[in-house]
Order: C-alpha cells, then sequence, then structure tokens
C-alpha cells in the first residue's frame, strides 16, 4: 500500500521531477477535489492519499509516497456535456450564465464542458449553443479566488500559484420615492 503525503506538482517541461513513475492513478474531477481518498492504481496497488484539502489535484501533477515513490495523476474519462458556438457573443452569454450559477465548467476555443444537467443544457440551447454528449477527461476551471488558476490543453494542465483579488472600498447613497438610504461597500 502507497500512502501519499505529500505533492510535487506538475512539471514545467516533460520529464519525471523526482525519480520513475512507479504507480498512476486515474481520478475524476470530484475525486481530484478531495484531499482523501482510497483508491486502487492502474497497476493494481492500493493508494491512500492524504493532502491538504481545498487545493484540487491537478491533471499531469506527480505525487511522492511516503516510502519516495513517485505517482501520476491522471484524469478519468467521465460522462459530458460539451457546449458550443461559432459565435463569441453567443458563447460569452453561455460561460457568464453558467457563471452566475457557480457552475463548474472547462472552457476551450469557443467551447465548454459541463456535466451533464438538463436543466443547465435547456438554458444553453435557448442561449443558441449547439450540445453533444461525449465522454471526456473534465478538467474544471479552477475558479478565480482559489489561490491560482489552471490551464488545459486536453489531456495536462498546469498552475500558475498566484492570486487575484480586489476590493470595493466605496459608498454610495440613492433614493426610493419617498425615502433614501446609503450603501458602504468594502
Amino acid at each position: 500500500m502507497l500512502e501519499i503525503y505529500e505533492r510535487l506538482g506538475v512539471p514545467e517541461k516533460e520529464g519525471d521531477p523526482a525519480g520513475p513513475v512507479y504507480a498512476t492513478v486515474c481520478l475524476t474531477h470530484e475525486q481530484r477535489d478531495r484531499g482523501r481518498l482510497k483508491l486502487v492504481s492502474t497497476e493494481g496497488e492500493e493508494v491512500r492519499v492524504f493532502l491538504e484539502r481545498g487545493k484540487p489535484l491537478l491533471v499531469g501533477e506527480y505525487l511522492k509516497s511516503h516510502c519516495g515513490k513517485i505517482v501520476l495523476v491522471e484524469g478519468a474519462t467521465e460522462a459530458v456535456t460539451e457546449a458550443h458556438s461559432d459565435d463569441w457573443h453567443t458563447f460569452a452569454r453561455g460561460c457568464y450564465h453558467l457563471g452566475n450559477r457557480h457552475v463548474k465548467l472547462q472552457v476551450g476555443e469557443r467551447w465548454l464542458r459541463i456535466t451533464p444537467d438538463h436543466v443547465l443544457e435547456e438554458m444553453l440551447e435557448l442561449l443558441g449553443l449547439t450540445l453533444t454528449h461525449t465522454e471526456a477527461v473534465f478538467v474544471p476551471e479552477s475558479g478565480a479566488y482559489s489561490g491560482g488558476h489552471s490551464h488545459s490543453h486536453d489531456s495536462h494542465s498546469h498552475s500558475h500559484g498566484h492570486s487575484h483579488s480586489h476590493s470595493h472600498g466605496h459608498s454610495h447613497s440613492h433614493s426610493h420615492g419617498s425615502h433614501s438610504h446609503e450603501h458602504h461597500h468594502g
């Protein structure tokens, strides 16, 4: 059994960061979001993962076992809905409405992927996007406030460890008919 406590990250260039890959784990997007996992590697060995929660594993990331063996994270193929449009405005509207609902999505060049959901699919069709149901590795965007962002390139991704923050240190006032009030932000 392998016990994983250490992340080695995704290499900047091809090649293994700390030696040969001993085992590979193939994980869905939901499994990659969890810090504690009990798995079986593609080689048939039991793997237990004990990592910091809140930082999803990345496709192509290397992990190091307690005994020093290297484990590679691969993305599992799973059911997804792909939506695409040749029109940037239509595509942007689809992304906006999904983001407004805090939906996990993977974004490409005028295409996006979500987990199948008939309500969201109907909304995307009404907005003018074309839908396809398929099987693919799902690598959703990590979010603007997650401490970094990732870039997906079909079968691998990489991360930039910086965050983006802003504040709204302002106030304004306005009136509604016979009464007025002031809003403070920040």
